[in-house]
């Protein structure tokens, strides 16, 4: 035991050093509470955060990202956003190298399906559930990896129909083309009344089918199901059929659109922002093409593309960069993006507003547009189907093909069986 002689004790060094250690205890106090609150105030920062934003194929909105992250900053005078735009070509491998490093981007934006396959690696840093509750509930739950969430939405897509009015009234139709199954119905009038087919389906391309069938509740694990059987025998005679173009067996959604603007189909299934290149391409066609939501299955819901924000495992400003993804995806700001772009907000209440607003216009283009942003109110989930995904698709695809061109409708549901067999061999 040593003794101490506390006469000897200088009772102001004593004061001095109890002072000192108060200090070593509140400081770091302060700091978490600052970041807890948001931006602390004080303006001159010497050492910023240098935060990095990567995006992928927005530098068109130059003008918008630059001002967004000018306000960001101001509001933030602790953090320097450094913003990179990544071509959509490049995005995927340059992110992947960027995570090997030591000093990977602080927040990426990424695809949907790329998010997804980074997070079952454990490359993504886990996101409060706290932060989702200003987001579109089907999107959000779409984001949900085995209960967790590794990604924030950034913005969406959902495709809409549009129809050559023209054809359809020569086609002399009782209804309106609203489901897949009235495609089924309804293409052998179309054929014999104008000569044209009633649809160019992408059948084979990425994965066109997982989403038409996911609107009837099907995905990989119950491809052999009676109503997939179904499905695929009623695509099965539309083909042999010679009542949807042949080219639609290896040709995607570049062919179908030709084929659209020459008159050659009824109807295509696209995005609002095609309407453009229709305007500008075929002028006469344009003029006849009305509008409507896309087609459905039985499930009554429609699918969509999403991109989302994430944040690296190995960031290593991780606060500051969900504090700004939540800035990027605020109401005002999301509403200002839907208005400048062809894109749609993933934020709720931006997403409410951009309805009322489109609400009161009545070109082509808004009338698309508020159509596409009503059906995120009404999403079929994305189907994920893990990280070897393409390998999956191509497996589909491939049978697809196959599918199309069997004489023998009884052998479609084999042919499904087999397909149901080798997914569940692929692993996860």
């Amino acid at each position: 035991m040593i003794d101490f002689d506390f006469k000897s004790i200088n009772i102001k060094r004593v004061l001095t050093l109890a002072f000192c250690l108060y200090l070593v205890y509140l400081i770091p106090s302060l700091i978490v509470a600052n970041i807890a609150k948001g931006t602390p105030k004080c303006s001159c920062c010497k050492h910023k955060t240098q935060l990095t934003f990567w995006t992928c194929q927005l530098n068109s909105q130059e003008d918008y990202f630059k001002k967004l992250i000018k306000k960001f900053e101001h509001e933030n005078p602790d953090i320097k956003v450094n913003w990179v735009d990544v071509p959509y070509q490049e995005g995927e491998k340059k992110v992947l190298a960027a995570l090997l490093t030591d000093n990977p981007p602080d927040l990426v934006n990424l695809t949907y399906d790329f998010s997804m396959t980074l997070a079952h690696k454990k490359a993504l840093d886990e996101i409060p559930e706290v932060c989702f509750k200003d987001y579109v509930s089907e999107i959000k739950n779409s984001l949900n990896y085995e209960g967790k969430y590794y990604a924030i939405p950034f913005y969406a897509t959902s495709a809409v129909t549009i129809v050559n009015s023209d054809l359809y009234k020569k086609s002399k139709l009782n209804t309106k083309i609203t489901t897949y199954d009235d495609v089924f119905a309804s293409a052998k009038q179309v054929k014999q009344k104008t000569g044209k087919y009633i649809i160019f389906p992408t059948l084979t391309e990425n994965d066109t089918v997982l989403k038409l069938l996911n609107k009837y509740d099907i995905d990989s694990s119950n491809l052999a199901s009676e109503k997939s059987n179904y499905i695929f025998r009623e695509f099965n005679k539309l083909y042999n059929n010679d009542l949807i173009p042949k080219e639609s067996i290896t040709q995607g959604h570049q062919e179908a659109l030709e084929q659209y603007l020459s008159g050659q189909t009824m109807m295509i299934v696209t995005g609002a922002n095609f309407l453009n290149i229709i305007r500008e391409n075929a002028p006469k066609v344009y003029e006849k093409s009305e509008i409507y939501p896309q087609l459905k299955g039985d499930n009554g819901k429609y699918d969509f593309s999403l991109m989302d924000l994430a944040i690296p495992v190995k960031s290593k400003h991780k606060t500051q960069a969900i504090r700004f993804a939540m800035f990027l995806t605020n109401e005002k700001n999301q509403y200002e993006l839907a208005q400048k772009t062809s894109i749609l907000p993933v934020n709720k209440f931006a997403l409410e507003k951009f309805i009322k607003q489109l609400s009161n216009k009545k070109t082509k283009s808004n009338i698309a547009q508020l159509i596409s942003a009503k059906q995120l109110n009404n999403l079929s989930q994305i189907p994920y189907l893990g990280e070897n995904k393409k390998e999956k698709i191509e497996i589909i695809n491939m049978h697809v093909q196959k599918i199309l061109l069997e004489k023998n409708k009884a052998q479609i549901k084999n042919i499904l069986q087999m397909v149901e067999n080798e997914l569940k061999k692929c692993k996860k």
